[in-house]
């Protein structure tokens, strides 16, 4: 495993500690410089792709809040490990002032003032709370951030005071990782609202309760904050605290120019001084003359300009997917990774039921250590032979759904760029996936090569989870993906979004990057139990974060579309 030496989250509090430390200097000398280091470090921790992955790709500025010189402190921390600007900054300030910090309430100065003063048990014990308070700070897996704020919705929505709900800041816009949750309801019964709140069944603490805001902490250390508006109101306020803060602080910018003043509230003319509140965010949006703009496009990332010309992409749907391109079924096709649970039977069954009108069966490649080159031959002879009875059985049941079923395979891309299937069992497949699944640490250039080794197999159409990060686990490998975009697109390779949420891979930074390239997309759960394919909301998520239409979409297309697409550059 490639170990992390620089997570998006220990740069964020990094950047963090250093605005802080200008702070103590002198925070009216340096204020420009302490507003623009927590600014970075909130783009930072919320971005969908690791920072040094990005580095690897000289697209650091492509982060809110990145410019010219941290770009260069950071490039130095990349190489060296260390940034001699960040350490001469913090330079003669005990550690522990940057721990006891995350506690409530204690900024530096206090922090500072604490271990001047206090008895060293006294100071053992603050940071033992800090310590816990970090462990419970960190970020979880949307899916696992979405089924909590369901599960809540649905305790909240029981009360007749609820006439409106919905999640905020990064669960709304599907960032890949999330850190406390916070709703917004609309009532005209705060009091009450509040209450069912802090009664919820889960609640394991109640960290606050006011007139219009509460916070619960539920199993796992999670932080639920709920904000309570009225009806007229409701739009302006889920604006707001949708985000992301560069998104509103670029539209605050665009609106001071037309004399507007926003707020949670409403939209202020500032010549009249009247306030224009709005009931929805579609109203709030044209008020400003505007299109309105999806929550996972609010990143600063030339949405307000895109919007002003109403040239913003009309985003892919769940229900625009027409297909699953990777999933791994349990037949034993006696591979070294591993295999899926569920029968081929059991997941077309569960296809039908999503609206699939063809799904992909996607195996790995059998061991290579394991067999010759002739057994491999006749174990994919035999997966052919499955698949080929299954869409012979579903030729008498035109009412179904799924009217095909393709047979392919996730192979792995060995460390020379070859693949470990002979030429005949490349021949009884109708297409294949490649993928890195070890030697992860090769330069860039030397890892491009191998990847496009890989892909130049006419067999071969897509390049599964193209980063192999593992989120919060490990980072992604070293590519020039100039030159993987320009020949994906001389040559018809389709990159991946691996819908599973621990990699949601191809990361949306890239995905935007391969959508202006007219690079086609592909989605896969990457399924080992028949349950993962309801997966795909969650790679759906990264497509729309990446601007992702419909038409850049291969799933989207329909059967006989996307055969015909399938022998284009054969």
């Amino acid at each position: 495993m490639v170990e992390i030496k620089h997570t998006n989250q220990q740069i964020a509090s990094m950047l963090r500690n250093v605005a802080a430390s200008y702070q103590l200097q002198d925070q009216n000398k340096y204020r420009f410089q302490i507003i623009s280091y927590n600014n970075a470090a909130d783009s930072i921790e919320h971005a969908t792709s690791e920072l040094k992955d990005l580095w690897d790709d000289g697209k650091l500025s492509d982060i809110a809040g990145i410019g010219p010189s941290l770009e260069s402190h950071l490039d130095e921390l990349f190489k060296s490990g260390k940034s001699k600007h960040f350490e001469k900054i913090m330079k003669g300030i005990d550690p522990r002032v940057f721990i006891l910090m995350e506690l409530p309430k204690i900024g530096i100065k206090t922090a500072v003032k604490l271990i001047k003063e206090s008895s060293r048990g006294e100071i053992d014990k603050l940071i033992e709370e800090a310590e816990r308070k970090q462990i419970k700070n960190k970020r979880h897996l949307l899916p696992y951030a979405q089924t909590i704020a369901s599960e809540i919705i649905e305790w909240l929505e029981t009360s007749s005071d609820v006439a409106k709900i919905d999640v905020l800041g990064s669960l709304r816009r599907k960032v890949a990782t999330i850190g406390d949750i916070d709703m917004l309801v609309s009532t005209n019964n705060p009091s009450s609202v509040m209450d069912k709140f802090i009664s919820y069944p889960k609640v394991q603490k109640v960290i606050e309760k006011g007139e219009h805001t509460a916070s619960i902490i539920v199993p796992g250390g999670v932080q639920v904050d709920l904000l309570v508006s009225d009806e007229n109101s409701y739009g302006s306020a889920l604006q707001h605290f949708t985000g992301s803060k560069n998104h509103n602080i670029a539209l605050r910018e665009y609106s001071l120019k037309k004399n507007l003043s926003l707020s949670e509230y409403g939209i202020k003319d500032k010549k009249t001084n009247k306030l224009n509140t709005f009931k929805t965010e579609e109203d709030f949006y044209n008020h400003l003359g505007l299109a309105y703009i999806e929550p996972e496009l609010r990143e600063d990332s030339g949405e307000i300009i895109a919007a002003q010309k109403r040239a913003l992409p009309e985003l892919i749907t769940l229900k625009d997917v027409k297909a699953d391109l990777q999933i791994h079924s349990n037949f034993d096709i006696e591979t070294s990774h591993d295999l899926g649970v569920s029968t081929m039977s059991e997941i077309v069954k569960s296809a039908i039921n999503l609206n699939y009108e063809y799904i992909a069966f996607s195996e790995h490649n059998p061991s290579r250590g394991k067999h010759s080159q002739k057994e491999i031959v006749e174990i994919l002879k035999k997966k052919k032979k499955e698949v080929d009875v299954i869409n012979y059985s579903r030729e008498k049941f035109k009412n179904n759904r799924v009217y095909k079923v393709f047979n392919s395979l996730e192979i792995d891309i060995l460390q020379d760029g070859s693949l470990p299937v002979p030429d005949a069992g490349m021949d009884t497949l109708d297409f294949a996936l490649v993928s890195i699944h070890s030697s992860f640490d090769q330069p860039k250039d030397v890892m491009t090569e191998r990847v496009v080794k890989a892909l130049s197999h006419p067999k071969v159409k897509v390049f599964a989870h193209p980063t192999a990060r593992k989120i919060n686990e490990r980072e992604g490998i070293e590519l020039d993906w100039e030159k993987i975009f320009e020949f994906c697109v001389k040559n018809n390779k389709w990159l991946e979004i691996d819908a599973d949420p621990m990699r949601l891979d191809l990361p949306d930074i890239l995905v935007r990057e391969a959508v202006k390239r007219g690079i086609k997309l592909t989605l896969g759960t990457d399924a080992h139990h028949v349950d993962h394919l309801r997966n795909m909301e969650f790679g759906v998520n990264i497509a729309r974060r990446g601007w992702c239409e419909k038409k850049n979409m291969i799933n989207c297309m329909g059967l006989i579309e996307f055969e015909k697409e399938l022998k284009r550059g054969d």
